[in-house]
């Protein structure tokens, strides 16, 4: 086993919204620093940088976790999901229950408040209004736009839901 400090740089292989990629990177760069400095996929959001707004939620191997928290070395031969590839083919059906329940205010925690959303209707396709606001409990919206963003889901949800009907 090879041993790297921080400060080495490394290539690491990943797969970023189905595409591989090779980055170099310092052993410091965070997942977020490389998706938004290394592939200019900015719509993950950069704020806290501890964890605690959600800004930065991506999906990992089908989990959703905070890309801040995570060292971009440490998902070698990883698969990452970020919002441009949860919208590759346009907007989602969540992302339009966003738009019309208007919950969109600033826009800066959407992306993270979707991928945190997402990540529960495919895990729980019809959940109750105090499951979707414990899935979203990790991600902060300075606009307070809460009850707003809480109507988008179960909006997808019930579209889902007739789409499967």
């Amino acid at each position: 086993m090879t041993s790297h400090s921080l400060d080495d740089v490394q290539d690491v292989d990943i797969t970023v919204n189905g595409c591989a990629q090779r980055l170099t990177v310092p052993g410091h760069r965070t997942l977020l620093e490389a998706l938004r400095e290394n592939l200019g996929l900015t719509g993950t959001k950069s704020c806290c940088a501890e964890g605690e707004c959600g800004a930065c939620t991506v999906f990992l191997d089908g989990r959703a976790v905070n890309a801040c928290l995570v060292l971009c070395a440490e998902v070698a031969g990883h698969e990452v999901t970020t919002i441009e590839g949860l919208s590759a083919n346009g907007p989602t059906d969540l992302q339009e229950e966003f738009l019309a329940s208007g919950a969109v205010q600033c826009g800066f925690c959407i992306p993270g408040q979707v991928m945190s959303a997402e990540h529960l209707l495919r895990s729980t396709p019809q959940p109750s209004e105090p499951q979707i606001r414990d899935a979203l409990s990790g991600n902060l919206c300075r606009c307070a736009g809460y009850q707003r963003i809480v109507r988008a889901v179960q909006a997808t949800a019930v579209r889902r839901a007739a789409d499967h009907d």
